[in-house]
């Protein structure tokens, strides 16, 4: 399986368990590893046989307007159905930082989700119009 892999894309959430925690939102880092077959892409250099990560970027980037989460495990499960649900990615991984702990360098969580046969793309947000579906 290829992969595309989002690095450390720094998005402001509100999270966390007390009330006063999710009250503003806090710099988290999102890693986001995609699991996909680039066969096609790659022989017809055509970006809608891929996943056009400039858009999902954006949308992770808007994906806390209005919403919170208590848990850091919540928000990463909610992304991996995001990109499972709105790419046609086969699998996922996410790992969430958070940077609570003054003594660590960061709290993270990861989780890794595969596509099942009753998940498929929205046919509204298939690759070849993520890039209009997202822009503003």
């Amino acid at each position: 399986m290829d992969r595309i892999t989002l690095t450390d894309l720094e998005v402001r959430y509100h999270v966390g368990v007390p009330d006063a925690e999710r009250a503003r939102p806090q710099r988290l880092l999102l890693t986001v590893e995609l699991g996909l077959d680039f066969t096609a892409a790659a022989a017809s250099d055509d970006l809608t046989r891929t996943v056009d990560y400039f858009a999902l970027s954006r949308r992770l980037l808007g994906l806390g307007e209005g919403r919170s989460w208590k848990l850091i495990e919540t928000l990463a499960v909610d992304i991996a159905q995001l990109v499972l649900t709105e790419t046609p990615a086969q699998s996922v991984a996410v790992e969430v930082k958070k940077f609570v702990l003054p003594e660590t360098r960061h709290v993270s969580v990861r989780v890794e989700r595969q596509r099942t046969p009753d998940l498929r793309p929205k046919p509204e947000v298939m690759p070849q119009r993520l890039d209009q579906h997202f822009r503003r």
